[in-house]
C-alpha cells in the first residue's frame, strides 16, 4: 500500500520511537514500546501481525473491498449505496408477522396487541439462521432481530422528545411494551426479491414474554419477588441490542441496560450499593418510557430486586414456537453488546461478551462440557455450567483473563458474595475487585471465521482523561473509538478460545484530532465516506473481510456500514457500502451463506427530530408518510 493510504477506515497510529507509550503509569524500560502494540505497517502490510489465512487471501487481494465504486454519501431524507449493490426493505416496524394478518389503521394508534404480533420497533443485531434442506440456505431462513427501545415522540402524535412518557396513555405506554424485545420471522427469496414468509415460527418475544431464569442465579433470594418468589421466571426482556448465535443454532439476545425502563427511588434500599452500580442512580419516578405507571414492578421501591432480572443474555430457539426463552445467568449480568461464540479444541464453547458503557469491561464464558454437534437437544442447557473470566490487559501485549468464581480471590463472603448466583448478579463488582482493565465502551466483538482472532471494537469513551489513558485505552477524550486484536494461544489443532492467556494489539484508532475535528492524519484524497468513526456492530464475510457498522459520532449523521479488508494489498482500508437516512443508525450486518445478500437494521430514522410533525424523514415510506419506520434491508450483489 502506498503512503497516500486512500480509503483508510480509522487513522493508524504511526510507530512512536519517543518515551515506549503513554500512560499514566511509570514505564519499565524493558517493556515493548506501545508503538510495538500499535503499529501502523503490520496493519497495513498485512504482515505477521495480522495475517489472514492463505485459502482466501488471493481472494480478499482480488476483490477487497466489495462495491468498490464511490457515491455520493450526503446524509439525507432517503438513504443511498453504492452501484454494485441493490437495496430492498424487508420489513418495517409494524408490518404483520403472518401474512393476510391486517396492518393497523395506524402506526402512531398501534394497540398493545397488535404490536405484539407485529414487527418490533428499533430493530438492532440480526442473524440469519438458513433453513435445513430441501431448502436452499440462499434462498430461505428465520431472521431473528433484537428490538431496543421505542422511540416515543416518533411513535405517537403529540408527543416531543422533551416530554418523555408524562403525556402518553396508559394504552400507549403498554403498546411500548410490546413494542421492545424480538421478533423472529421467516424469510424466503423469489429472484432478488425477499419477502416474509407464512410460516408457524413467525413469533414475538415482548417486555411481557415468560421466561426462564436458569444457571447459578437462578432462585436466588435476589431475584425473587412478591410475583415470582421463586426467583426462576421473569416476564419479558428490554433493552435488546447486540446479541449472538450457538453453534448449534439458537440466538443469544444481550440485554444491554435496564435503568432507563424502571423508575422509583432507590435511596435508603438494602441494594443501593448494587442499584448504583448498574446506573439507577439517576432514575426519575416513572423512568423514560413510563414503564412504572402500568407495570409497579418497573418501579425499584415497589420491587426492589426486579432490575436484577434484566441485563442477562437471553437464548432464543427460532426453529421451535413452543419453547421457552431463557435467561442464561452464567454468562453474567451487565449492559450486552454481543454474545459471540468460537469453540475450543476440546469442544468447549467460549462466549466472548462486552458491556457497553463508558470505562466497563471485556469478558469471557467458556461452558464446562463440550457441545454435541449430532445432538441439538444436548446442547440445551450448556450455557448455564462454565467460568465467566473478565480481560486485564498488560503493556506487554498480553491479556489475562481472571475468572470470576465465587470463594476464589476477592470473590469471597468477606467481600458480600454469598454464592456464585451472587457473584454473576453483581457481575461488574466482581470484575472492580479482580482488577478488570475498564475500556472505552466495548461493542462489536467477534471472532474471525478462519484465524481465529478476536476483533473488538470500542466505540469510544469521551470521559477518559490523560490520566486514566493505559496500552489497550491509549487516547484521551476518545470521541471516535478504536479497534483491537485478541489472538489466542496456537492449539496445534486451533486457537485455544480457552487459554488462560492471550496477546493483543491496538489496530485502528478512529479519527484524528484538531480542535475536536475528525478531519486530520488522512491523505488529502481520502473521500470523507471513507472514514468510519464510533464502530459499533461488526462481522465477516466468508472472505474473512470485517463489515463494520458506525454509531456516532452523535448528530453528525456519519453512520453507515462499511467494508474493510484485512489481508492483502487492500488491508486496513474501507469503503462505505450504505448510508441510511438522516438521524438512523445501522446495526447487524448478517450474511445468507452465498454472500450475496447481507441483512441490516436500519434503526430510529428520524430520531433527532422534535416530533413526528416535524420528522426529518418518512424513510422507509416517504410516498405513504405517517412517521419515521425502523426497518430491516437487505443489499444484495
Amino acid at each position: 500500500m502506498s503512503d497516500s493510504d486512500d480509503a483508510i477506515a480509522c487513522r493508524v497510529i504511526p510507530v512512536r520511537n519517543d518515551k515506549g507509550g503513554i500512560s499514566h503509569r511509570r514505564m519499565d524500560p524493558s517493556r515493548p514500546a506501545m508503538s510495538a502494540l500499535i503499529d501502523r505497517r503490520r496493519l497495513l502490510a498485512g504482515g505477521a501481525g495480522l495475517s489472514v489465512a492463505a485459502l482466501f487471501a488471493d481472494r480478499a487481494r482480488a476483490d477487497g473491498l466489495v462495491g468498490a465504486a464511490r457515491f455520493d454519501p450526503s446524509v439525507g431524507p432517503v438513504d443511498v449505496w453504492t452501484e454494485e449493490w441493490s437495496r430492498q426493505v424487508v420489513i418495517r416496524w409494524g408490518d404483520p408477522l403472518q401474512p393476510g394478518l391486517p396492518s393497523p389503521s395506524s402506526l402512531l394508534a398501534m394497540t398493545a396487541e397488535e404490536a405484539g404480533v407485529r414487527f418490533g420497533y428499533n430493530n438492532d443485531y440480526l442473524a440469519y439462521f438458513p433453513l435445513p434442506t430441501p431448502r436452499d440456505a440462499d434462498e430461505g431462513g428465520l431472521l431473528v432481530v433484537n428490538h431496543e427501545y421505542p422511540t416515543l415522540h416518533m411513535m405517537f402524535p403529540g408527543v416531543s422528545a422533551d416530554d418523555g412518557p408524562a403525556v402518553l396513555t396508559d394504552d400507549q405506554i403498554r403498546a411500548t411494551l410490546s413494542s421492545v424485545g424480538v421478533s423472529v420471522v421467516a424469510l424466503e427469496r423469489h429472484g432478488e426479491t425477499w419477502s416474509v414468509a407464512s410460516d408457524a415460527r413467525n413469533r414475538r418475544v415482548t417486555a411481557r414474554t415468560p421466561i426462564r431464569i436458569s444457571g447459578p442465579a437462578a432462585g436466588h433470594p435476589r431475584m425473587r419477588t412478591a410475583a415470582d418468589p421463586e426467583g426462576r421466571t421473569v416476564l419479558g426482556t428490554h433493552d435488546n441490542c447486540n446479541g449472538g448465535m450457538t453453534p448449534w443454532g439458537t440466538f443469544l439476545s444481550g440485554e444491554e441496560g435496564s435503568s432507563g425502563f424502571f423508575g422509583g427511588d432507590i435511596s435508603g434500599l438494602p441494594d443501593e450499593a448494587l442499584l448504583s452500580r448498574y446506573y439507577y442512580g439517576e432514575t426519575s419516578g416513572i423512568g423514560e418510557y413510563g414503564w412504572p405507571r402500568v407495570e409497579p414492578r418497573f418501579d425499584v421501591g415497589n420491587a426492589p430486586n426486579e432490575p436484577n432480572r434484566f441485563e442477562w443474555v437471553v437464548e432464543i430457539d427460532p426453529f421451535d414456537k413452543d419453547a421457552v426463552p431463557v435467561k442464561r445467568t452464567a454468562l453474567g449480568r451487565f449492559a450486552h453488546e454481543g454474545a459471540h461464540c468460537a469453540t475450543a479444541p476440546d469442544g468447549r464453547v467460549v462466549v466472548y461478551l462486552g458491556d457497553d458503557w463508558e470505562f466497563e469491561y471485556l469478558y469471557r464464558f467458556v461452558s464446562r462440557d463440550p457441545w454435541t454437534p449430532d445432538d441439538r437437544a444436548a446442547n440445551r442447557d450448556l450455557l448455564d455450567h462454565g467460568v465467566l473470566s473478565v480481560a486485564r490487559f498488560d503493556a506487554e501485549g498480553g491479556v489475562e483473563w481472571a475468572p470470576l468464581v465465587f470463594g476464589e480471590g476477592t470473590l469471597t463472603p468477606a467481600n458480600g458474595f454469598s454464592d456464585q448466583g451472587d457473584v454473576m448478579i453483581q457481575t461488574r463488582r466482581a470484575a472492580d475487585l479482580v482488577g478488570a482493565t475498564p475500556m472505552d465502551s466495548p461493542e462489536g466483538y467477534k471472532p474471525h471465521p478462519l484465524t481465529g482472532k478476536i476483533y473488538v471494537a470500542l466505540t469510544g469513551n469521551e470521559d477518559r482523561t490523560a490520566d486514566r489513558i493505559d496500552a489497550a485505552n491509549p487516547r484521551a477524550d476518545n470521541r471516535y473509538g478504536h479497534m483491537l486484536e485478541l489472538t489466542p494461544p496456537d492449539a496445534g489443532a486451533g486457537p485455544d478460545h480457552a487459554a488462560d492467556r492471550f496477546a493483543w494489539r491496538v489496530i485502528l484508532l478512529c479519527g484524528s484530532y484538531d480542535g475536536g475535528v475528525p478531519s486530520q492524519g488522512f491523505a488529502a484524497d481520502v473521500a470523507a465516506q471513507d472514514r468510519f468513526f464510533a464502530p459499533d456492530n461488526i462481522n465477516f464475510d466468508a472472505e474473512g473481510r470485517l463489515w463494520v457498522c458506525s454509531d456516532g459520532p452523535g448528530d453528525r449523521g456519519e453512520d453507515g456500514l462499511w467494508v474493510m479488508p484485512l489481508d492483502g494489498e487492500q488491508a486496513g482500508q474501507s469503503r462505505l457500502i450504505y448510508r441510511p437516512p438522516g438521524g438512523a443508525e445501522c446495526c447487524g450486518p448478517a450474511f445468507t451463506p452465498d454472500g450475496r445478500s447481507v441483512f441490516v437494521s436500519i434503526q430510529h430514522p428520524g430520531e433527532t427530530s422534535a416530533s413526528v410533525a416535524s420528522a426529518s424523514t418518512f424513510w422507509p415510506d416517504a410516498d405513504a408518510p405517517e412517521t419515521p419506520r425502523p426497518s430491516v434491508i437487505v443489499l444484495r450483489r
